[in-house]
């Protein structure tokens, strides 16, 4: 699909300099451009690149001043990495603009759904779904019985959803994620084998929750195990059983949260950390990546490390950890001398 300088720059309210009929056709970095392909300019790092790049459109901020002539158009906007993004995000739309159901599909006679839905082939949705408006299912998609999927919601190729989970509005589910499956509840007998506790809660996945690629959400023991609106999950996290994530709190990819542990809200979790199980976290928590956490933690600290300290502390402490050789030398020295 192509679009003019024109077209874009009234999707973004900007101002056009240059060829106002130039047509493009694809994406790029300004220092990759090639004709057809559309780029932006918001790290002033990058503006060498502007004189050079080929590609035929460039949005930047109104205050951007030429030095030398380019043969690029510019699309002037307020902000050219927020625009930017904007148009990511109209592309995505535009691109992913599917509808109707397509076959082989397995549709229970008792399952309903809303308007403008596309389910992809090879999908399943089991007994008493619910789908609501505007919602695509790409294909190979496992739907369980008695899920409910609310408006506007995405899910990816191979993703799965087990039964009685319920999807908010506007989340986004990435391929091969799995929503609800059992937690990790075993209880040794008095021979010392494991037996299984049944697990019979669901998860809820409140409205704007994006799940990554393979990223797994255990249903609860008992209750449910809640991601709550606006929450960032990347890729390949293991979320365990009555687990709560609190509002816009947004997660790396391979980090592991055992059951029933609380996390509050607008906190920032980096990549592989370990967070124990049946603790609370506060809100606005930053903790940093490959930290351990096996304490409760208070609103708006900053932890590093395994097991985590405070942030200072951590650096303070690291600075004598790099110097224990020479420091090591300098008591061996001292014993000599005393000898």
């Amino acid at each position: 699909m192509k679009f003019t300088a024109t077209q874009i720059a009234g999707i973004l309210e900007g101002e056009i300099v240059g060829n106002p009929e130039v047509e493009v056709s694809k994406l790029s970095k300004i220092e990759e451009g090639t004709t057809g392909s559309l780029t932006f300019l918001a790290n002033p790092k990058y503006k060498p690149h502007i004189y050079t790049t080929k590609a035929s459109i460039t949005i930047v901020n109104k205050s951007f001043d030429l030095d030398n002539e380019v043969s690029t158009t510019l699309i002037k906007v307020d902000d050219a990495y927020k625009s930017f993004s904007k148009l990511l995000e109209y592309y995505n739309q535009v691109r992913f603009n599917k509808t109707g159901i397509e076959q082989p599909v397995y549709l229970s006679e008792s399952a309903s759904y809303g308007d403008d839905i596309y389910m992809g082939a090879f999908t399943y949705v089991g007994d008493n779904v619910i789908i609501g408006n505007n919602v695509k299912i790409y294909p190979n998609v496992y739907i369980g019985d008695n899920v409910k999927i609310a408006d506007n919601v995405v899910v990816f190729s191979g993703a799965k959803i087990y039964s009685e989970s319920i999807v908010g509005n506007n989340c986004v589910i990435h391929s091969g994620s799995i929503i609800g499956a059992d937690g990790f509840g075993f209880s040794p007998d008095e021979n010392g084998e494991f037996q299984k506790v049944p697990q019979t809660g669901n998860v809820i996945l409140e409205d704007d929750v994006d799940v990554g690629a393979g990223t797994t959400i255990d249903r609860a023991t008992l209750g449910s195990t809640v991601i709550k609106k606006g929450v960032k999950l990347d890729n390949q996290i293991q979320i365990a059983h009555n687990v709560e994530i609190g509002e816009n709190t947004v997660i790396a990819a391979q980090t592991g949260i055992a059951g029933s542990t609380k996390i509050g809200k607008n906190c920032m979790i980096g990549g592989q950390v370990g967070i124990v199980g049946h603790i609370t976290i506060g809100d606005r928590v930053r903790i940093q990546a490959q930290s351990g956490i096996g304490r409760n933690v208070k609103d708006d600290e900053i932890l590093q490390g395994s097991p985590a300290l405070n942030y200072g502390d951590y650096n303070k402490s690291y600075v004598h950890f790099k110097n224990l050789p020479k420091l090591v030398d300098k008591i061996d020295q001292l014993e000599k001398n005393k000898k």
